[in-house]
Parts: C-alpha cells; sequence; structure tokens
C-alpha cells in the first residue's frame, strides 16, 4: 500500500502524520544486559545499561517523526535519567515480563493520547539515528502492524502499530519469526543499520560502537569495545 492511500485501520482524525508514541521498555539496571558481565564487569554494566536507554531516548526525542516516547520501568535511576531527557515513566505494573510491560506501555500511551500509533523500540540502540528512525517510522505507517529486524536476523527492535491496532508484541529470542506469523508486516529497508544494531554481546557493542554511539555510551564503554 502506498503512503496516502485509504487506511481502513485508521479513524477519521487519527492518522499517523500526528507522530508516533514510543514505548520502550527497561528492565531493572541490576539485571539489565547480562551478558555483558564479562567484559564489563559487574560494577561498570549497570552503567552501560543506562548509558544504552539513554542514547536511545535521546535520538528517539530528537526524530521529527515521534510525538513522545514513554518508558516503561521500575528502576528509580533510570526513570528519573530518561524523565530528565523529556520521557514519560511508567511503572510496570504488570510485573509479567518484556512483552507485559509493552503492551502496558501501549496502553498507557493511548490513554494520554487517543488514537496514537504506537511503536515498541529496544533500550539498547546506543548508536540509533534520528534521521534513520525517521525512515523506518515512515516505511511502517502504511501498515497496520510492521516490524523492523535487528542485525542479526533473528529478533525484532522495533514494532509498530497503527492508530486503533492492537500491538500484540512478542519479543524475545527469534521474535522476527513469532511478528511475522502473527500478520505484521516485515520492513525491508537498506541504511538504517542503527536501527537495527541492538547490544547484547560484546561484538553487538563492538558494532555499534563502529556506527558510532551516542555520547553517554562512548564515555561508558571507553576501554570495553
Amino acid at each position: 500500500m502506498r503512503a496516502g492511500t485509504s487506511r481502513p485501520w485508521a479513524r477519521e482524525g487519527h492518522v499517523t502524520n500526528t507522530g508516533w508514541s514510543l514505548v520502550v521498555p527497561l528492565k531493572p539496571l541490576v539485571l539489565a544486559k547480562s551478558r555483558l558481565a564479562a567484559a564489563a564487569g559487574e560494577r561498570l554494566r549497570p552503567g552501560l545499561a543506562l548509558a544504552f536507554a539513554q542514547d536511545t531516548v535521546a535520538a528517539a526525542l530528537a526524530c521529527p517523526a515521534v510525538r513522545d516516547v514513554v518508558v516503561v520501568t521500575d528502576d528509580a535511576l533510570a526513570a528519573a535519567e530518561l524523565a530528565a531527557l523529556g520521557a514519560r515513566i511508567e511503572p510496570d505494573a504488570p510485573a509479567a515480563g518484556l512483552n507485559a510491560a509493552l503492551a502496558h506501555g501501549a496502553r498507557c500511551a493511548r490513554a494520554a493520547r487517543a488514537g496514537a500509533a504506537v511503536a515498541a523500540l529496544n533500550a539498547d540502540l546506543p548508536a540509533l539515528r534520528p534521521a534513520e528512525l525517521r525512515r523506518v517510522l515512515d516505511a511502517a505507517a502504511v501498515f497496520p502492524r510492521a516490524f523492523l529486524a535487528d542485525a542479526a536476523g533473528i529478533g525484532t527492535t522495533l514494532l509498530s502499530a497503527a492508530p486503533h491496532v492492537e500491538l500484540s508484541p512478542s519479543f524475545g529470542g527469534p521474535s522476527r519469526a513469532r511478528h511475522s506469523a502473527s500478520g505484521a508486516a516485515e520492513i525491508r529497508l537498506d541504511g538504517v543499520d542503527s536501527v537495527r544494531q541492538d547490544v547484547d554481546t560484546l561484538d553487538d557493542l563492538r558494532a555499534a560502537v563502529a556506527l558510532g554511539v551516542g555520547p553517554r555510551t562512548s564515555a561508558r564503554s571507553a576501554g570495553i569495545a
């Protein structure tokens, strides 16, 4: 479907050009990025996870297609730091894992802004570029639901839902296959590596650094990647 054509899932007056609400989930920092512990050490790992989230949220808020960012977290430090950047913080009320947190965040976003187009975005995209995120969101806007696969081609870094469409997230592990099976359209774009490059391992971090990470990750990862 081409942009500008009729979208039966979008009610009159509520279309994606009003701006996207992004939902970013973040587990308590003490538990985050455990696979980086060997490289970063237990003392530095929580700060590195926070830096990833800060650079991700800052870049997302700088994207012209983004209206607001809702961070779902129970971590007090992360909540304070990300709120200072301009994100809205919602506690993880379901406390039932990643996908429940994302669905909760989408409901919160739409409670504040009825009919919002929403997208779940990973919190570990420290190389995220606003222009590349905009390209992905523009591509997503023509589908009821759409997703972007991660750099490994197995997981998902972004899942979108048009106004009045349920997000229905299925993140974790081989989520690319699950999101495709659920009927979400796969976004196939070149030149959006910064939106695909999430960070779970030291090799991921090195790949993100090669792309060019944000200032907080750059400072925290010096001597690691």
